[in-house]
């Protein structure tokens, strides 16, 4: 099992925005073959910064669900929300 650790920025107009579809989409996520955990995290000192932690079996399943329909809407509506480039790491936890 591994963390993949996916840090978002957005526009404070957005943030409410961003915060729905995750509500909105979070079971299904959490459904996807191999997701045994998904998180959201929001930045204490600047409220624009998010953090979602999934935890995978491996990384087959994060790749199926990275290609699958799911994620693709997601990631669009998404990604149309940010203030600066995303950044992902995928780590394993000790």
């Amino acid at each position: 099992m591994f963390v993949r650790i996916v840090k978002m920025s957005f526009h404070q107009e957005h943030i409410a925005t961003f915060e729905s579809i995750f509500e909105e989409k979070k079971q299904f996520i959490r459904a996807s073959k191999g997701c045994n955990l998904l998180e959201l995290y929001q930045d204490k000192n600047n409220p624009e910064i998010f953090f979602t932690y999934s935890y995978w079996e491996t990384p087959q399943d994060l790749e199926n669900y990275r290609t699958s329909k799911l994620f693709t809407t997601v990631w669009a509506k998404t990604k149309a929300l940010f203030n600066a480039k995303p950044e992902a790491w995928s780590v394993d936890k000790k």
